[in-house]
Formats: structure tokens, C-alpha cells, sequence
């Protein structure tokens, strides 16, 4: 079993960064695929973006490529989310996840273990 704890998050300007960070403890952190998903009022949790094991291999949601990078260090047990050029539409809780299996996707039901989330707002 891995737990992972997000920070991070806060209240920014459009147009501005925030790195989250997400520290992972218990079982191997580099036997699992990580992913990001964030979750607005109203809205279903969505996919952000995620990084294999290695961290050979990113992908991202068309809604942040171009702004945000994944990426980890296996050696601190850590997986960052870099935000550039924040928009209002941002705005959500952010989660990191942790994916046991062969292949990694961004389906959030294929993830095994999850944190508690950190809440970004982006204001206009």
C-alpha cells in the first residue's frame, strides 16, 4: 500500500505558476504509474496528466498540454505538477494518484490509491 499526500495548492492570479508536489510513502514508489486529476464544483474528476514508472513515458489532457508538466523523483518519493499560465477554468481540487498495474491510463477507476487532494483557484 502506498499513501500519498498532495501540497501545494493555493489562490493565484490568472496568468501565474504553482508547482504541487505529491510525497509518496509505504510500498515502492517507483513501482507506480503517477497520475493528476483534478476535480471542479459540479464537475466529474477529470484526467490532468500522468508519468510511468520510469518516467519515460507523459501524456496530458488537451485542456493543460503546453502549460503543465509531470514529473517525478524516485529518489524523494515524489511526483511535482507544474502549472504554468493558470486560467480561471483551472480552478479545482487537485489529486495524485498511484496506478499498480502494467499499462498506465487515465481512467481515475484503473488508480489504486489516492490522496487527499489540494484546492487550486485561479482568479481573473
Amino acid at each position: 500500500q502506498v499513501q500519498l499526500v498532495e501540497s501545494g495548492g493555493g489562490l493565484v492570479q490568472a496568468g501565474t505558476s504553482l508547482r504541487l508536489s505529491c510525497a509518496a510513502s509505504g510500498r515502492a514508489f517507483r513501482a507506480y504509474h503517477m497520475g493528476w486529476f483534478r476535480q471542479a464544483p459540479g464537475k466529474e474528476r477529470e484526467f490532468v496528466a500522468f508519468i510511468t514508472r520510469s518516467a519515460i513515458s507523459v501524456t496530458y489532457a488537451d485542456s493543460v498540454k503546453g502549460r503543465f508538466t509531470i514529473s517525478r523523483d524516485n529518489a524523494k518519493n515524489t511526483v511535482y505538477l507544474q502549472m504554468n499560465s493558470l486560467k480561471p477554468e483551472d480552478t479545482a481540487i487537485y489529486y495524485c494518484a498511484a496506478e499498480a498495474g502494467v499499462t498506465v491510463t487515465r481512467a481515475a477507476s484503473e488508480y489504486d490509491y489516492w490522496g487527499q487532494g489540494t484546492q487550486v483557484t485561479v482568479s481573473s
